[in-house]
């Protein structure tokens, strides 16, 4: 066979050797082999050794159960519908929501912990999630606590605006929470207050702004804009369409 591929391509001076192409396998594997003879093996003895992971490697979501306020962000920002907001107990044994997460539909983005305005969700470096059944995979609220939380593992979300860009300030970043705000379109408020009782930050009050024909207060909603963390609840709950968000920087 060698004969006759050397009969094939003879020998030329000009042209390099056609055979020399198949010592170049040969050689990248030796090089290979000798260098996992030298140097340490690339796996590991798992379950005895395990992976060094950084503090904010994104694997399961956790809850600072404490520090939640119940806003929802995170379960309409998740891109899987993986997250709900459940009742439970607080410690003062109060009824209370906060977030429950099925990890078996859950891509690990990180997206809830980008969104909680008071980073009460955050990353865990727990990736060992193995399971016998799907109802196992369902984290309640206490379940996603986690000893080893801590701040590396916040995720906080900036923006660079547009027109700071255009003004040729492209270093600034600005909160993302600050960058939106609810907008009253009185001619449309009912002063039904409801946009009051479902603030989780109690931003929203109703000012009174004289009187209807009938002779009834007219309330409107101020909002302040200082501990407003932009979650929608107003403009999702509001019957009338009353408020709408805007950008407000």
């Amino acid at each position: 066979m060698v004969m006759e591929f050397l009969k094939k391509y003879p020998y030329d001076e000009n042209i390099p050797r056609r055979t020399l192409w198949i010592m170049k396998p040969f050689v990248v594997v030796s090089k290979l082999f000798v260098k996992a003879v030298i140097h340490r093996d690339v796996a590991i003895l798992y379950p005895y050794e395990d992976l060094w992971m950084p503090d904010n490697y994104r694997g399961r979501p956790g809850l600072r159960f404490e520090k939640c306020i119940s806003c929802g962000i995170c379960v309409r920002m998740c891109p899987t519908s993986c997250i709900e907001l459940v009742e439970v107990l607080d410690d003062a044994g109060n009824t209370v929501k906060r977030p429950q997460i099925n990890l078996g539909r859950c891509a690990f983005c990180g997206y809830c912990a980008e969104y909680c305005p008071v980073d009460a969700m955050t990353v865990t470096p727990e990736k060992e999630l193995a399971e016998y059944t799907r109802e196992d995979l369902i984290y309640g609220p206490r379940r996603l606590a986690c000893d080893k939380i801590n701040k590396n593992m916040e995720v906080h979300l900036e923006e660079t605006l547009m027109s700071d860009i255009k003004n040729g300030n492209s270093e600034r970043r600005v909160n993302a929470f600050m960058t939106d705000r609810p907008i009253l379109d009185s001619s449309k408020c009912i002063s039904c207050k409801k946009c009051e009782k479902v603030c989780p930050v109690k931003a929203i009050k109703m000012i009174e702004h004289g009187v209807n024909a009938k002779g009834r207060p007219i309330l409107w909603p101020e909002i302040n804009k200082d501990i407003c963390v932009c979650c929608h609840n107003c403009v999702d709950d509001c019957p009338k369409s009353a408020l709408h968000m805007d950008e407000v920087l």
